[in-house]
């Protein structure tokens, strides 16, 4: 397959991440598939506030210490592309690199891989995912995928103009599951309009408003400026909403901690928890058999998140 398959989008490179010319790509006013869930407040990890000090240049972007499963999803990519081809040999699976469309240069893509039809026909994305719990993961065949890799897959079907992506998860190194998402217009033109008025916000220094994202509060924490000696006034309305929020942490804390009571009684001396087939908890323990903590599934807590 060559670039001229694809005419919304020209190919700007397939680029190493974490070499200048793939930080080149991906810098500056420009919005890239990872983005895209960021500037709706989907994203796990980035917040509307701090993508924006970061394209501003306020707040140097967050080093990115990856972590064992980020590792291993990046060395099992090919292992699972291999994988999804031998399923499908009616299909050819090209790598592939960074996308920017043609009419819209600063809307920029790197999907995992393009897939054509053996026999001919037009060109699919082929997005390439791992998970150590399934979780946000629906029933294989849908288009059930966790929605910030929805808005992701959504903004590079747009981005390059196609219609199709073909989304694959291994689920703790074993399970692997395929899912469909269509290209719908209608999703590619919120995530659009959002991206450009986030632009426009940052030509005009307006940054968006303040919430209660993890990387919100750690940007608002690495805003530059020498703290000074001295006592700030601000509103009584912020300072009420930080007094009732404490109040209602601490009560959340002790009905929480009396939950974890009750739910260790009852494992009695097991080490793992269950209701009704649904995972609960696991206990860690001390060399002396005691309890360390009760850590609850992960699954128990996306399961309402995904809802």
């Amino acid at each position: 397959m060559t670039s001229t398959t694809i005419t919304a989008a020209r190919l700007l490179g397939a680029f190493d991440p974490g070499t200048p010319e793939w930080t080149a790509a991906r810098s500056g006013l420009v919005v890239t598939a990872t983005e895209a869930a960021v500037l709706v407040g989907l994203s796990p990890w980035r917040s509307p506030l701090s993508l924006w000090h970061d394209k501003v240049g306020t707040v140097p972007a967050e080093e990115v210490v990856p972590t064992a499963a980020m590792r291993w999803g990046t060395r099992l990519e090919p292992v699972i592309a291999t994988a999804y081809a031998e399923a499908h040999p009616e299909l050819l699976v090209h790598e592939t690199g960074t996308w920017a469309n043609t009419a819209r240069d600063w809307q920029r893509a790197t999907p995992d891989r393009i897939i054509t039809p053996a026999h001919g026909g037009p060109p699919m994305l082929l997005e390439i995912k791992t998970s150590r719990y399934g979780d946000g993961w629906g029933e294989a065949g849908t288009d059930q995928i966790p929605i910030a890799y929805r808005c992701q897959v959504v903004w590079q079907l747009d981005t390059l103009g196609l219609d199709t992506a073909h989304v694959v998860v291994l689920v703790a190194g074993q399970d692997y599951r395929e899912y469909t998402v269509i290209r719908d217009p209608a999703e590619a033109t919120f995530l659009r309009d959002k991206a450009a008025a986030f632009l426009d916000s940052v030509r005009a220094g307006t940054p968006p408003p303040l919430d209660g994202h993890p990387a919100t509060y750690r940007t608002v924490q690495r805003l530059p400026g020498a703290v000074e000696d001295r006592v700030a006034n601000i509103a009584p309305d912020v300072a009420e909403t930080y007094r009732q929020a404490l109040m209602a942490f601490r009560r959340a804390e002790e009905t929480k901690r009396a939950a974890s009571v009750a739910v260790l009684s009852a494992m009695g001396t097991a080490r793992r928890a269950e209701a009704a087939g649904r995972k609960v908890a696991t206990r860690s323990t001390r060399d002396d058999g005691s309890t360390r903590a009760l850590i609850p599934h992960p699954q128990l807590i996306t399961e309402d998140l995904a809802a």
